[in-house]
């Protein structure tokens, strides 16, 4: 009889580190890991960015005595779950901190009410503070309303024609957490994007020319913006895959669902193109990030000053324009109105 390693003519490889079966496969370095040795791997790696990320002093205790607050931006998703218990795990016992919870209502049926409350299952487990906010209390509508006005707004705005629904979400998605984040009396905001998600963005600016798009990519505690607290992202360095595993490693309640507005949007093909990548040549995605930082600091040495930030005239939130994108999309849904 076949050993369970090789039954259906399978080989299960052991862990690199332990006699126990593998979990994942890490092409780009060559190991195995198990369950208990993949969670120490990503732990050590989001502690270590952390400490590079977010650079804490002994008291990080804010001059009215208060503790610095961090405010993890969820969304009832893998990535954001794991960020949030990791960074509790790591950071959770200092008095000096204070780790709330945001998650943004964009209003899209059947997709947003289970992950909150796998958001909600999740904060109560880890006693965090959990706030949200919905598009419809910032005088947005609700994301499934804005899709069926879509047809109308790009025949009244040029500029809206070709427009994706997750063009609209994201502008609104980050007003959102903008308007959370002050709120809340945030000092820091934490992002759930992984190392997909990095490599994607950096991909879709360098496809458009936008280098400067890329420099602004979170984290930026050493390049503030003046308005907003700084984002970090712990799971920079963590590919998609092993954020999964650990997902289920750890039981984590998450959402599985896809947003059912997404379909068609340009980063549905980057990721396309991320994975092809990385299968041919494993460390693809971990490259594309070291350039982008690379370019951070050929950015910063040069003294670069192209990217103006400034107040939106109508709502005062940062912007590069005169108008902010946010403003110029909630006019086009008054009109519909």
């Amino acid at each position: 009889m076949p050993t369970p390693d090789v039954m259906c003519g399978l080989k299960v490889e052991p862990c690199s580190r332990c006699d126990h079966t593998s979990l994942v496969h890490q092409p780009y370095s060559g190991q195995r890991l198990c369950g208990r040795h993949l969670h120490e791997s990503i732990r050590r790696r989001v502690s270590r960015d952390l400490r590079v990320q977010l650079p804490l002093p002994k008291d990080a205790r804010k001059e009215d005595g208060s503790p610095l607050r961090i405010l993890a931006a969820v969304s009832g998703g893998k990535d954001s779950a794991i960020m949030l218990k990791l960074i509790v795990d790591i950071l959770g016992r200092r008095r000096d901190l204070e780790i709330i919870a945001g998650v943004i209502d964009e209003g899209i049926d059947g997709y947003r009410s289970p992950s909150i409350s796998c958001i909600e299952e999740l904060c109560e487990s880890l006693g965090i503070e959990l706030l949200q906010l919905g598009y419809e209390e910032m005088g947005y509508s609700r994301m499934d309303e804005v899709v069926r006005m879509m047809p109308d707004i790009a025949m009244k705005n040029p500029q809206a024609d070709g427009m994706m629904p997750c063009s609209f979400c994201g502008v609104f998605r980050r007003q959102s957490l903008n308007t959370l984040a002050e709120r809340s009396g945030a000092d820091v905001m934490a992002l759930g994007h992984n190392l997909d998600d990095m490599a994607q963005s950096i991909l879709m600016n360098l496809q458009k020319g936008e280098v400067d798009r890329s420099v602004r990519l979170a984290p930026h505690t050493s390049t503030p913006i003046d308005g907003l607290p700084p984002r970090i992202v712990p799971l920079r360095w963590i590919p998609e895959q092993e954020v999964h595993a650990l997902a289920m490693v750890l039981n984590v309640p998450f959402h599985h669902g896809d947003c059912p507005h997404a379909a068609g949007a340009q980063r549905q093909r980057s990721r396309e193109i991320i994975a092809a990548l990385e299968t041919e040549t494993p460390g693809a995605r971990h490259g594309l990030l070291h350039s982008l930082e690379q370019i951070r600091q050929m950015h910063a040495s040069s003294g670069n000053t192209s990217s103006e930030i400034r107040s939106c005239s109508l709502c005062g939130g940062v912007t590069s324009r005169e108008i902010c994108q946010s403003c110029v999309m909630r006019a086009w849904l008054d009109e519909q109105k």
